[in-house]
């Protein structure tokens, strides 16, 4: 018997299946998908099993499977085939898309550690011989051992005599068998009966109707329209048929919230897959998943490859989120690799957003999706109102960081015992230090940008490669006190809130406070639970977060997003702030809007301003149509990279030249240009973006390229297709 293995090296020129000989005592036990240890090269590696044959037709020795490393690890079909979907569509290696599956755990380069809880159970071995031992023995331990058996069938070790049970597996009367020890959970059911309302259930009767059928829905709800309800009664209709159901969450931060919804209602049939897990907490909801112990998992974009069977359901939540879209190898994006899933299970898929992505919209306006839509609140309660501040007047007036409305909406939210969220999509406390003496700006001495500074640690860091340095009292170049904290982020607004309003009991979420494990969960129950009245925060307090006593955002520098240079910016820009003023108002009590901007005729800023997602789609799509960007052109970015920057810059050329020669004359090629991120980590990077509609060579093109550069170690090539920035 012979399997065909692919090896955990990442190495283009090892992308493909070596021959290995199954030794006899494997070839029961061997199956396709399993993790196994293989000698290669003559080192000791790990793969995956991708095929097993009978026939061998080389005339070469072949060495064998040294053994099978985790006999409950095993990829299943329709993953299987998911990996060389990926491998075909993002040019990555197949053992890097069977990587990225599975739990760092599980990860084939990972060493073996046992995360697993065994338990030894016994058996008898044969049953005549049992009762004939009974027969021709008094009464003893070992007598009452094999009665029990005979009653019972099997027993815990841990439950009978030690010395007995030696004694008669000497005997070969008794055999062990070793289990993964079951977890008890002990997230009780409760009974949760909220009825949809007459909005919600025309939704839900339009999606229910289409539960057997490949079909792609955009559920179009506004804040607080009650997506999550919707999502509820359909998992519970499937689950009704004996199927199973994904649900995916675009933060960390709102898997905590949702899986809480969903234990109410499910139980225990309830799984959580993301980041914030531990390696044994990862590896434990994995395994039950792959038992079939569960019914529903729920996490964060790489929840997506949950190992589930029979799955009837794949629903996004926040669909419009940059978060489903992995930025490194492999470069997939979630919304494709659900929409694989749901043509392989025969099943829908839902997309819920209140600001849906340009493409997602366009492609439901040409019937690609079906539209469904929810123009109200839930409650029947008006959206927030939102008022725009001008801050280049409120400069005149000295108000640089708190404007006069939003300081007075505070203070009356404060009197009255409601909460308030504060937007600024910045961490740390500066955004840079100058000295006003010299001129000296601290800067990454690896990627050339500013340092930010961080006041709680008086730490400068860069937020590309991670580089660390304590702040000086001094400027470093002259050496005079002339140091100046320019810009602002969430750390310095949160010292400035405390200064501001003494009585307020603040709190800060961003991606300095939320390090330790389970942060994310515990400040938003300190908040929900009112132990704060007010929260700062970055983009990940500004969707899908519920609040009752909310009632007031304000949004501190609206212009933070709208000037990025991306041809995205006013999309991400309205979803950012829209998606943060649907916090406010959620409960009985009316909410309010503060956005305080320096571009208030912006027409994004005023289409927030109106909750008109409409108008803005109507005029964002305008400018893509004349700028040839999605949805009406695809895009595919290729990133030449060295640590020379004379070589980076020469072999872009060449690929540029290439990509000429190659591909089809409509198709638009711009660059190369230097990268928006140009020196990262002592990277120079340059880049490369090809606009096409229909380009039959494009993927030929790309393969031969990634080819021609994968055994060179001087050039590195990264190739990204769909990118969401460029």
């Amino acid at each position: 018997m012979y399997a065909y293995c692919i090896i955990e090296y990442p190495i283009k020129t090892l992308d493909k299946a070596f021959t290995y000989l199954v030794p006899t005592h494997l070839q029961e036990k061997l199956k396709v998908g399993m993790k196994v240890l293989v000698s290669f090269n003559h080192r000791q590696v790990h793969g995956i099993v991708l095929k097993i044959t009978n026939t061998f037709d080389g005339d070469y020795e072949l060495k064998e499977i040294e053994r099978i490393e985790d006999e409950f690890l095993i990829l299943n079909k329709e993953l299987l085939l998911l990996g060389s979907y990926m491998q075909e569509e993002t040019l990555c290696n197949l053992i890097t898309a069977y990587q990225t599956m599975l739990p760092s755990a599980l990860k084939v380069k990972e060493q073996k550690i046992n995360y697993n809880d065994y338990e030894i159970w016994i058996k008898l071995n044969n049953e005549t011989e049992a009762k004939e031992f009974i027969k021709n023995h008094r009464k003893s331990n070992k007598t009452k051992i094999l009665e029990y058996l005979l009653e019972r069938g099997e027993i815990p070790k841990k439950e009978l005599n030690a010395s007995s049970l030696r004694e008669l597996s000497k005997l070969n009367l008794v055999i062990e068998e070793k289990r993964i020890k079951k977890k008890t959970y002990y997230k009780e059911k409760q009974e949760d009966n909220k009825k949809l309302n007459e909005e919600q259930q025309h939704a839900f009767n339009t999606i229910i109707n289409s539960l057997n059928i490949n079909k792609t829905f955009l559920l179009y709800g506004v804040t607080g329209s009650g997506k999550t309800l919707i999502y509820i009664h359909l998992i519970k209709e499937v689950i009704k048929k004996g199927k199973t159901a994904i649900l995916l969450v675009p933060e960390i931060s709102l898997t905590e919230q949702i899986v809480s919804i969903f234990y109410q209602n499910f139980g225990s049939d309830v799984a959580i897959l993301h980041s914030g897990l531990s390696n044994k907490e990862k590896y434990e909801e994995y395994i039950k998943i792959l038992n079939n112990e569960i019914k529903i998992v729920i996490g964060t974009r790489s929840a997506i490859f949950a190992p589930l069977k029979n799955i009837g359901i794949i629903i996004i939540d926040e669909e419009h989120s940059d978060t489903y879209k992995q930025e490194n190898t492999p470069r997939y994006h979630a919304r494709d690799i659900a929409m694989h899933r749901c043509e392989f299970n025969r099943c829908p898929l839902i997309l819920g957003s209140a600001t849906p992505s340009l493409e997602s919209m366009a492609r439901a306006k040409k019937n690609v999706y079906e539209l469904v839509t929810l123009k109200n609140r839930a409650n029947n309660l008006p959206l927030p109102e939102v008022s725009i501040v001008d801050m280049k007047m409120e400069l005149e007036k000295r108000n640089f960081t708190i404007s006069e409305l939003l300081d007075k909406k505070i203070k009356e939210c404060l009197d009255k015992g409601e909460q308030v969220i504060l937007l600024l999509n910045r961490r740390g406390f500066s955004t840079f230090i100058t000295c006003s003496n010299c001129g000296f700006t601290y800067k990454c001495p690896h990627c050339e940008i500013s340092l930010t500074y961080h006041k709680s640690s008086n730490t400068l860091r860069c937020h590309y490669c991670g580089y660390t340095k304590i702040k000086d009292d001094l400027c470093p170049e002259c050496h005079e006190k002339g140091l100046n904290y320019m810009g602002m982020g969430t750390e310095k607004l949160e010292e400035i809130i405390k200064e501001k309003y003494e009585s307020a009991k603040v709190i800060r979420m961003d991606a300095d406070t939320t390090t330790r494990k389970g942060a994310h969960d515990k400040i938003i129950k300190a908040f929900k639970n009112e132990e704060y009245n007010i929260l700062i925060g970055t983009q990940m307090i500004s969707k899908g977060l519920d609040f009752p006593k909310c009632t007031l955002v304000g949004v501190i520098n609206a212009d933070t997003s709208l000037n990025i240079p991306d041809f995205r910016s006013s999309e991400k820009t309205f979803s950012l702030l829209d998606q943060a003023a649907g916090r406010a108002g959620r409960s009985t009590t009316p909410g309010s809007v503060i956005i305080q901007t320096f571009n208030p005729d912006n027409e994004t800023i005023k289409a927030v301003k109106k909750h008109d997602y409409d108008s803005f789609y109507e005029q964002e799509m305008q400018v893509r149509k004349i700028l040839k960007y999605p949805p009406y052109y695809y895009l595919a970015n290729i990133k030449i990279a060295s640590k020379e920057y004379t070589l980076a810059s020469t072999e872009s050329t060449k690929v540029k030249n290439y990509l000429e020669k190659n591909l089809d004359p409509k198709s638009i090629i711009l660059g190369p240009s230097t990268a928006s991120n140009f020196k990262r980590n002592n990277i120079y990077r340059f880049s490369i973006t090809i606009k096409y509609r229909f380009d039959e060579h494009l993927m030929k093109v790309l393969k031969e390229l990634d080819n021609i550069y994968a055994t060179n170690k001087n050039v590195f090539l990264e190739i990204d297709i769909n990118p969401l920035r460029i």
